[in-house]
Formats: C-alpha cells, structure tokens, sequence
C-alpha cells in the first residue's frame, strides 16, 4: 500500500452565514415558481420537438400518427394551462390591487 501523510491546514476567520429567517423563504419559493414555469416551458417546446419529429417520421402509420397527435396536442393543452394560471393571477391582481404573483410574509 503506498499511501502518503495529507497535511490539511486549518481555516482562519471563516465566514458563517447569516440564519435563514423569512426573508429567505421569500426568495426561495419565488425562486422556485420561476424555477418551475421556466423547466415547464422548455418541456413545452421538447415536446412539440418530439411530436413534430414523430409525426414527420411516421411514414404513414397511423399509430405513429396518433401518437405525434397526441404528443402535440398535450403539449397545446400544457401551454394553455400555463398561460391560463398566469392570466387568472393578473386578473385577480387588477381587481384586488394584490401582487398575487410576489410572495410577501408581513413581519
């Protein structure tokens, strides 16, 4: 066995960070909404890839076809979900005068 000595030099002066308070939380779910609307957009335009490939590739089966069909028509049905959310969130947010798109804990 060749093993050699590790000498590891202790840290001066480290640094902690802060306690997470509410504040953090704020960020973190804002952080993860916009996480999340932005993963669901880019699985919109993947799977109108997929489906427009499936279909062009097909060769005229129409189980292959369906399937594209289908594939494109989820992906419609998942933008239109999306798109409705956030319209619903901004009406809400013009009758109430509420930021229903910010997330705000009162301290």
């Amino acid at each position: 066995m060749f093993l050699q000595k590790v000498f590891a030099k202790e840290l001066e002066n480290l640094q902690y960070g802060d306690v997470a308070t509410i504040k953090s939380l704020e960020t973190l779910f804002v952080n993860l909404v916009k996480t999340v609307v932005a993963l669901s957009g880019v699985a919109l335009f993947v799977m109108l890839i997929v489906g427009g490939f499936t279909f062009l590739f097909s060769g005229g089966d129409n189980k292959q076809l369906e399937q594209a069909r289908g594939t494109v028509t989820n992906a419609i049905i998942g933008l239109v979900v999306i798109v409705s959310a956030y319209l619903i969130l901004r009406v809400i947010q013009v009758f109430t005068g509420v930021d229903v798109t910010k997330f705000n804990i009162p301290q």
